[in-house]
C-alpha cells in the first residue's frame, strides 16, 4: 500500500499553478476578454522573442502578423460569445510574430474560465515551424514523385507507342517479305513452268511439225515428176497430202493461239440469244467432211432450242472435242452429239466408241501437252482438251469425262447459265 500524505505538506494550489506555468515546455498565455495580455509563461515570451514580463499589457493581436490581424480580432469577438475548448491542430495555418517581425507557424489550443464579471481566455501555443517545413519537404517530395511517376507513366506511354509503331512497321515489312517471298516463289513456279512448257513444246513441235513438212515437202517433189498428162490422178493425190498437212498445221497454230489468248484474257464471250439445233448442225456438216471412213456423225436435241451462250466458242468446244471423237474412232464406228436443255440448264454429250483412255491418264487430260499413253501415235499437241476446259469455264460450264479403255468415250458438257 503506498503512504498517505497529509495535504497539508504540498504547497498551496497557487504555488503549484504558478511552477506548472513557468516551467512548462509549452507557451501559455492569458488574455481577458478584449484581447489585451494578462500573463505569458517564459516558454511563451521566448516563442515570441520577447524579455520577462515584456508581454504583459500587449494585445494577442500583436503576436499575429498585421495583414489577419483584424480577421483574428474577428475571430476572438466571436470565441468570446460563445467560448469553448479548442484543441490542438484544429486550425493548421496559423502563423505568429516575434518581436523581430519575423513569422513562424504556430498551433494553439483554447481554454477558458469565468468569474462573475470577466471571462479569460487561456492560450497554450507550440511552435510547429519544423513540423510544417518537414510537411512541406513531404509535400514537395511527394509532388516531386508524382511529377516524376506522370514523367514515366508518360514515357512508358511514349515508348509503348513506338514499340506499337515499331511493331507495326516490322509486321509490315515482315509481310512485306513474305509478300515478295511468296511473289518471287511464284515467279519462280511460273518460270519451271514456262520452262517445262518450252521443252514439252519443242518436243511436240518437233514431232508435229516435222510430219507434215516432211509429206509437203515429198508430195512436192513428186508433183515435179509427174509432168504428163495421164499422172494427173497422181498429181491430185499429193496436192491433196499437202492440203492436208497444210490443215494439220493450222490446226496447230490455231491451238497455240488459242491457249495464248486465253492466258492473256484476250478472249471474251459475247452472250447472245442463238438458235441451238442450227449452230450443232453447221458443226456436223463441217466435221463430218473430215470424218473417216464410214465415220457417220449424228446430232439430237431435245428440251428448248433457243439459249443465251457465244455460239462462236461453243463451236470451237465441239469441233476439238469430234476432232478427237473421230481421231481416236475406228472406220464405220458412229459418233454421236446430243443435247438437252431443261430447267437445270444445258448438257451436251459427245460420245465415241473409240479406243477410250485408262484411268490413269484421265486425272491429266486437262493439263497442258498432256497425252494419253495410247495416243502418242496420234497426231495433236495435247492442248485441244485443255482449251475445252477453258472455253467452258468462260460460258459457265464445266466438263466431265467418262472412259474406258477400248469401250469409247463419252464428253459431258454442263453449262448452268
Amino acid at each position: 500500500m503506498g503512504k498517505y500524505i497529509d495535504k497539508a505538506s504540498f504547497a498551496s494550489e497557487k504555488d503549484i499553478f504558478a511552477s506548472v506555468f513557468k516551467h512548462a515546455s509549452i507557451g501559455i498565455i492569458l488574455t481577458d476578454h478584449t484581447g489585451v495580455i494578462l500573463l505569458a509563461n517564459s516558454f511563451a515570451e521566448q516563442l515570441f522573442g520577447y524579455n520577462e514580463k515584456e508581454l504583459n499589457g500587449k494585445t494577442i493581436e500583436d503576436l499575429i502578423p498585421e495583414n489577419i490581424r483584424d480577421l483574428h480580432r474577428n475571430h476572438r469577438e466571436n470565441y468570446n460569445l460563445a467560448p469553448r475548448v479548442r484543441t490542438m491542430g484544429e486550425n493548421m495555418n496559423l502563423l505568429g510574430l516575434r518581436k523581430d517581425g519575423s513569422t513562424f507557424y504556430i498551433e494553439a489550443s483554447l481554454g477558458y474560465f469565468k468569474t462573475d464579471t470577466q471571462i479569460y481566455i487561456m492560450a497554450f501555443i507550440y511552435d510547429v515551424t519544423r513540423q510544417r517545413e518537414n510537411e512541406k519537404a513531404i509535400i514537395e517530395q511527394k509532388n516531386a514523385i508524382e511529377q516524376y511517376s506522370a514523367e514515366i507513366r508518360a514515357l512508358n506511354e511514349s515508348l509503348e507507342e513506338q514499340i506499337k509503331i515499331r511493331t507495326k512497321a516490322l509486321l509490315e515489312t515482315l509481310q512485306h517479305l513474305e509478300n515478295s517471298k511468296k511473289e518471287l516463289e511464284k515467279a519462280l513456279s511460273k518460270e519451271r513452268e514456262l520452262g517445262e512448257l518450252k521443252s514439252r513444246f519443242v518436243s511436240m513441235a518437233s514431232h508435229e511439225f516435222r510430219t507434215p513438212l516432211s509429206t509437203i515437202l515429198s508430195s512436192v517433189q513428186l508433183i515435179a515428176k509427174y509432168d504428163k498428162s495421164e499422172d494427173q490422178e497422181k498429181r491430185l493425190k499429193h496436192i491433196q497430202r499437202i492440203v492436208n498437212s497444210v490443215n494439220h498445221l493450222n490446226d496447230i497454230l490455231e491451238e497455240f493461239l488459242s491457249m495464248g489468248k486465253l492466258e492473256e484474257g484476250k478472249i471474251q464471250p459475247r452472250f447472245q440469244e442463238i438458235h441451238l439445233p442450227n449452230c450443232f448442225q453447221e458443226v456436223i456438216t463441217e466435221m463430218q467432211a473430215i470424218a473417216k471412213k464410214g465415220q457417220k456423225l449424228s446430232f439430237s436435241h431435245t428440251g428448248e432450242e433457243f439459249i443465251i451462250t457465244d455460239c462462236s466458242i461453243l463451236k470451237k468446244v465441239l469441233m476439238n472435242l469430234l476432232s478427237n471423237a473421230i481421231k481416236f474412232s475406228p472406220e464405220n464406228k458412229p459418233i454421236y452429239l446430243k443435247s438437252q436443255k431443261n430447267q437445270e440448264g444445258l448438257i451436251i454429250q459427245i460420245i465415241d466408241e473409240g479406243i477410250g483412255i485408262s484411268e490413269k491418264d484421265q486425272k491429266h487430260l486437262f493439263e497442258r501437252f498432256f497425252r494419253a499413253e495410247n495416243a502418242l501415235n496420234v497426231k495433236g499437241t495435247g492442248l485441244g482438251l485443255y482449251i475445252v476446259a477453258k472455253f467452258t469455264e468462260m460460258l459457265g460450264g464445266t466438263v466431265l469425262i467418262d472412259s474406258q479403255l477400248g469401250k469409247g468415250t463419252t464428253v459431258t458438257l454442263h453449262f448452268t447459265k
